[in-house]
C-alpha cells in the first residue's frame, strides 16, 4: 500500500484551546497506567500523536537516565507546546518531530516501547498504523495503544441533549474518516496488524466532583461551538450553529448538577513484539 492508498481522515477535534485544555490534563498516571510496568530507565520510547507532550514528558522522566523519548505528531504547532512542557520540566532526553503514523520515518527496530494514546480513533487506517508501530519496535519491546469508546460513554442524570451530542459526535467523526468507538476495536486491529502476544484491558476516566464536572462540561461546551469539530459539523451539514449552541448549553446545565457523573471508558492493548 502506498501513501496515496491510505484513506483520508481529518482530525475531528483540532487544536482549539478547549481541546488542548483536555490534552494538557493527561499524564502517564491517568492515561497510560497499563503501560507503566513496561517503562524503566534506559529504554527508548516513541510517543505517537503526542500532542502538547504531557504524557511524553512523564515517559521521558521514567526512562532517565540512559533512555530517550521521541514524540511525534502530525501538527507542528502543537509540538511547540510539547517542547515548552519538556523545557519547563528540565528534560533533555526528549525530542519532538512531525510524523505520519501510517509511514513513520524511522528505521526498523528503533524503539523499545511504541505508544499511542487517543490516536487510532482518528487515523484513516488504524491497522496500517499499528503495523508501522510494530515495524519500528525492537524485538522484545512493546507496542501500546489506548483509545476511548464513545459508544460506551455513560452519564447521569439522563439528559436528552447529551444523547443528541453523542449521536452528532459519532456522525461527524465517522464522516471525517475516524472511528469514535475505537476502544472496543483495538484487539481486533492489533490482530489484523499481525500482532499476536496481546494483553487487552480496559480503564476509565470518571468525572464526578464539582471541579471535575465544571472542567469536563466546560471544555465540551466550548468545543461544541468554537473548535474545528464545530466547524466540521456545520460545514458537513451535520448540525446548525443553533443546534450546537443548544448542545453546549446542555453540557453546562449538566455540569451544574450536584449529582452529575460521567464515565469515559477506554480500550487498551499491550502487544509484545
Amino acid at each position: 500500500m502506498t501513501d496515496a492508498d491510505v484513506p483520508d481522515a481529518v482530525y475531528t477535534h483540532g487544536h482549539h484551546e478547549s481541546v488542548l485544555r483536555s490534552h494538557r490534563w493527561r499524564t502517564a498516571a491517568n492515561s497510560a497506567a497499563y503501560l507503566l510496568g513496561e517503562v524503566r530507565p534506559g529504554l527508548d520510547v516513541l510517543d505517537v500523536g503526542c500532542g502538547p507532550g504531557t504524557i511524553t514528558a512523564d515517559l521521558a522522566a521514567l526512562v532517565a537516565p540512559g533512555g530517550r523519548v521521541t514524540g511525534v505528531d502530525a501538527s507542528g504547532d502543537v509540538l511547540d507546546q510539547a517542547r515548552a512542557v519538556a523545557a519547563e520540566r528540565g528534560l533533555d532526553n526528549v525530542t519532538f518531530t512531525i510524523a505520519d503514523v501510517h509511514a513513520l520515518d524511522f528505521p526498523d527496530d528503533s524503539f523499545d516501547v511504541v505508544h499511542a494514546h487517543q490516536v487510532l480513533q482518528h487515523v484513516g487506517d488504524p491497522v496500517r498504523a499499528l503495523r508501522e508501530m510494530r515495524r519500528v519496535c525492537r524485538p522484545g519491546g512493546v507496542v501500546a495503544a489506548r483509545d476511548s469508546d464513545y459508544g460506551a460513554f455513560a452519564w447521569f442524570p439522563e439528559a436528552p441533549v447529551l444523547d443528541d451530542w453523542l449521536r452528532l459526535y459519532r456522525r461527524v467523526a465517522r464522516a471525517n474518516g475516524g472511528e469514535p468507538d475505537a476502544g472496543r476495536r483495538l484487539l481486533s486491529w492489533a490482530r489484523q496488524a499481525g500482532l499476536t502476544d496481546i494483553t487487552a484491558t480496559a480503564a476509565t476516566w470518571c468525572f464526578a466532583t464539582p471541579d471535575e464536572r465544571a472542567w469536563w462540561s466546560g471544555l465540551w461546551a466550548d468545543r461544541t461551538t468554537d473548535s474545528v469539530y464545530a466547524k466540521l459539523a456545520v460545514e458537513g451539514g451535520q448540525a446548525t450553529g443553533e443546534q450546537l449552541a443548544v448542545i453546549a448549553e446542555g453540557w453546562r446545565a449538566w455540569g451544574r448538577r450536584d449529582d452529575g457523573w460521567f464515565m469515559v471508558p477506554h480500550g487498551e492493548v499491550l502487544c509484545r513484539v
